[in-house]
């Protein structure tokens, strides 16, 4: 394959579907072992760092969410070595620079920054009437606060609205999807890679049974059932961030996507039903995800993006080429 080249890794016998993942594409099946073997140890590395600090004191404590921000922002720094050293050992060689494989790029960066953020605006509508039904300001009122610099400063000294709304979306996405998914693609192809990365993601998660349990934050079988819950919701929303950033080859879109969705949190379905206004705000809710499934592939379209470098990755003429990549 032109610009792609892999080196044998083992000789030893491996297990018929990693070898018929890794055969179909034209990789050595031994690939399949490295890249999911890098991906669980990247996946530790980043849950790890929030551990490397003995506390006694609530994840929300200011002074716990900056110590894991070194950590987070320190593994964050160095996730590309992963690639990096990835990339050696199995001798890939994509055709594009390594940052640009990540979604570091400046080719269609302004559509990259607005068209996947919008589309999942849209599919949020129904959250956000609700929200702006129930906001006692007005409108113009609301822009003035937007607009006030004294706003962006409590901002930006509230350490849980940086956690949720820059830190985490910005190392999460770098670390779950940037780096992960070019190491997954070869092995799995780009469909199988979109719902692979975001069991990492998901399972990740799960440090904050040990949180819970810890502080007694509720019953073991209500934490466990929330901790389920949870892995279900942010592997689908992993797999759609995923799915953006293969689409666009862009990091900016899954950032911006996640910290949104952090903002709004999980639609309120049952406060829907109980509001004043439900009529109206169910069918917004209906009309969003109407629009999102009518926009999500002409919004996605690679030609608005430019040149994929992830797509250099698969072998010309891969099922997944024709519609995820063009």
């Amino acid at each position: 394959m032109d610009g792609v080249g892999v080196m044998s890794l083992s000789e030893e016998e491996e297990d018929e579907p990693l070898h018929r993942a890794a055969g179909e594409l034209g990789y050595a099946p031994g690939l399949c072992w490295v890249s999911l073997a890098s991906c669980f140890m990247l996946a530790c590395s980043y849950v790890g760092s929030l551990y490397v600090w003995k506390s006694d004191l609530p994840r929300d404590h200011p002074a716990v969410i900056k110590r894991r921000f070194t950590s987070v922002l320190t593994v964050s720094a160095l996730s590309p070595l992963f690639v990096s050293v990835w990339k050696e050992v199995t001798g890939i060689k994509s055709g594009a620079p390594l940052l640009a494989l990540m979604g570091f790029r400046l080719d269609g960066i302004f559509n990259a920054t607005f068209l996947p953020l919008f589309l999942t605006m849209v599919l949020f509508l129904g959250p956000l009437i609700q929200l702006a039904m129930d906001c006692p300001w007005e409108f113009i009122d609301g822009l003035k606060v937007v607009f006030d610099p004294r706003f962006w400063v409590l901002c930006l000294t509230d350490m849980r609205w940086l956690r949720n709304q820059v830190i985490a979306p910005l190392t999460e996405e770098l670390v779950f999807r940037a780096c992960m998914l070019p190491m997954l693609v070869p092995c799995t192809g780009l469909s199988t890679a979109i719902f692979t990365c975001p069991l990492f993601f998901g399972i990740a998660h799960f440090h904050h049974v040990i949180e819970l349990l810890r502080f007694r934050q509720g019953t073991v079988v209500s934490i466990f059932l929330s901790a389920a819950f949870q892995f279900s919701y942010t592997a689908v929303f992993g797999a759609y961030t995923a799915f953006i950033f293969i689409r666009t080859g862009h990091l900016i879109g899954p950032v911006l996507c996640h910290s949104f969705c952090n903002y709004i949190g999980f639609p309120a379905i049952f406060t829907a039903c109980e509001h004043p206004q439900r009529f109206i705000i169910i069918t917004f809710y209906v009309l969003g995800m109407v629009l999102f499934f009518l926009l999500l592939h002409p919004m996605t379209d690679p030609a608005l993006y430019g040149d994929l470098p992830i797509c250099h990755l698969l072998q010309r003429g891969s099922s997944d080429s024709s519609w995820l990549c063009s």
